[in-house]
């Protein structure tokens, strides 16, 4: 949904089908930050998992405001003007492309998921301002050619991009695949470009036993990595302050109370 190409990157004839039998990890997720876009098996799944893990609803929050404090910093401290947010999730309030080019009007942003529901709300309600873009991929994260291929139409990736994978990652299977997306994609990104990262770690035991009791729900499994698997992602990039950390912690308002269970780490990094 760009000012000037309003279907760039997008096939808009398509007419998702969305399967509403099984749970699905951007509906829970919808659940889980009071959203009313999930169906009765996401409210399910999403209930017991909280009732397990009475935490997850904090670390919704928190990774969205994670979110908006990273892109906030690149866009108004650094002056980054293109996003690539891989596995977006359903619309909510603030999303990338609102904070970003609330701090700066110009930035392009591209959004990326292959949920047939996400693609019908992104379709009705990414729109950007008049000096900037915003557009949706219909993608694979499995697939990041595909994504570069696409991102190309509308991003120019020759100057920097900031590239954006929340809670996203641990639906790759294995770590070396997971390791090797990741360098894809910033592979081919240019110099001054940025990871923006966050995940869940497998050190929490209620996080741990929830995920194990979601996975065995039908819903689409997720796999938690150690703290140092989470920072190995930034392995070549400078990591910028204050590092790796608890969510809560990179660089918060100075009246923001944070506990001690770390449940997800992240970080942002740039590429030399």
């Amino acid at each position: 949904m760009t000012a000037d190409t309003p279907d760039s990157g997008t096939d808009r004839s398509r007419h998702p089908e969305f399967d509403t039998g099984a749970p699905h990890s951007a509906r829970v997720w919808n659940y889980w930050l009071g959203g009313k876009d999930n169906y009765p098996v996401d409210q399910e799944v999403g209930e017991e998992f909280r009732q397990s893990f009475p935490g997850i609803v904090d670390l919704a929050r928190d990774s969205r405001a994670f979110l908006a404090r990273t892109v906030t910093y690149l866009a108004r401290e650094v002056g980054i003007r293109q996003f690539l947010d891989i596995g977006t999730g359903l619309p909510t309030a603030d999303n990338t492309h609102q904070i970003a080019q609330r701090a700066a009007p110009s930035s392009r942003i591209v959004y990326v998921d292959n949920d047939p529901l996400v693609l019908a709300h992104a379709r009705a309600l990414l729109v950007s301002t008049p000096e900037g873009a915003t557009d949706y991929i219909d993608a694979d994260l499995h697939d990041p050619v595909a994504i570069l291929g696409k991102a190309r139409d509308i991003l120019d990736l020759s100057r920097p991009v900031a590239l954006t994978l929340m809670q996203v990652i641990g639906h790759v299977s294995t770590y070396e695949e997971a390791r090797s997306i990741v360098g894809t994609l910033m592979d081919a990104l240019p110099s001054g470009s940025y990871l923006v990262f966050n995940d869940s770690v497998n050190t929490h035991a209620g996080n741990a036993e929830a995920t194990r009791q979601y996975n065995a729900s039908g819903a689409a499994p997720y796999f938690l990595r150690s703290p140092a698997e989470v920072a190995g992602f930034f392995e070549e990039l400078e990591l910028l302050e204050p590092g790796v950390v608890p969510l809560s912690q990179w660089r918060p308002a100075p009246d923001t109370v944070t506990d001690g269970e770390v449940i997800a780490l992240g970080g942002v990094g740039r590429k030399a």
